[in-house]
């Protein structure tokens, strides 16, 4: 049964794509043709890619064509609608639920992973949300477990369900090691939030999305 998920977190810098990098290794782990997208990305280095894409395409033990992966690589590591503006670009949904499509046609698990928050601007009028309405997918929440993390993650998934969209999981990623009452924090978010803890991945685990990849399950597992 082909699976296919929009991943999105309760901020920017709080391991969208080493999770998802870590969902992929699980999925092959798990015997899954498994595959990830980042079509939008922002930010290049001195040879013109992105590091996130990068990681996603080392992740997928199903190889895609990278126009696929990612059709939209801008340049400067700004928000995208800034971002593609100043390229003088615009962001077109057409063109990445064409390239999702492909994705779907050849892996049995896809993982499209969003840019920055769940209401990120993408063009003048459209944002990040109404992509993964346009999508149409289950969607996988990332929870950067610091302080404020309980605010950030209730309300993104109010904003998640309130489109319409079924929450398939979060997962718990700890990016500060030093989050005080963490048990505690972890705690709460399992009684409100309306969708399975898919894993709890600990601060720099050994392995890096490889070692992630042993905290975590898939979605309905």
């Amino acid at each position: 049964m082909k699976k296919a998920y929009f991943l999105t977190g309760t901020d920017t810098e709080i391991g969208k794509t080493f999770i998802t990098c870590a969902l992929l290794r699980r999925a092959a782990q798990d015997g899954h043709q498994a595959a990830g997208l980042k079509p939008i990305a922002a930010g290049t280095d001195a040879s013109g890619q992105n590091e996130d894409v990068e990681q996603i395409l080392a992740a997928s033990n199903l190889a895609l064509p990278r126009a696929v992966v990612n059709p939209y690589c801008l340049s400067a590591a700004i928000a995208p609608h800034i971002a593609a503006a100043e390229e003088g670009r615009s962001i077109d949904f057409a063109v990445i639920k064409a390239a999702c499509a492909e994705a779907m046609a050849a892996a049995d698990f896809l993982i499209v992973e969003g840019a920055g928050g769940f209401r990120i601007p993408l063009t003048v009028d459209r944002d990040s949300a109404d992509l993964a309405v346009d999508l149409g997918l289950p969607v996988i929440l990332v929870v950067g477990m610091r302080l404020g993390c309980i605010s950030h993650a209730l309300l993104t998934a109010e904003a998640i369900v309130g489109r319409g969209l079924e929450l398939a999981g979060w997962v718990a990623n700890r990016i500060d090691s030093a989050m005080a009452r963490f048990d505690e924090n972890l705690a709460t978010l399992q009684g409100l939030l309306p969708a399975p803890l898919l894993g709890v991945v600990p601060y720099a685990p050994p392995g890096g999305s490889i070692g992630a990849a042993g905290f975590l399950n898939l979605p309905g597992a």
